[in-house]
């Protein structure tokens, strides 16, 4: 359930990509607040990108500039998100 406050926080959104064999480690590729966040996930949806909702760690990336690689504190959590989108992709359409 979220927090009683929860409704009173913008909407925040990161992308996040990874490019096998030129990139160190996944990237930012966008963030945002309020309506940028909501047109991130909007393109998000409208190229059937996974989404996955993790408010910590959309504040740790939030500190991430965009264009960067996450820094290594990072990778285990986002091993686990990208682990879990490669299962969705696998498991297909219900």
């Amino acid at each position: 359930m979220p927090s009683p406050d929860a409704q009173t926080r913008p909407l925040r959104a990161i992308a996040l990509g990874y490019r096998a064999g030129s990139d160190v480690a996944p990237r930012v590729l966008a963030s945002g607040q309020g309506v940028l966040a909501e047109k991130i996930i909007a393109i998000a949806r409208q190229n059937d990108i996974s989404l996955r909702e993790d408010a910590g760690l959309v504040a740790a990336l939030a500190t991430v500039q965009v264009d960067s690689v996450i820094p290594p504190e990072l990778y285990a959590v986002v091993a686990e998100v990208l682990a879990y989108v490669y299962r969705l992709k696998k498991k297909g359409p219900a």
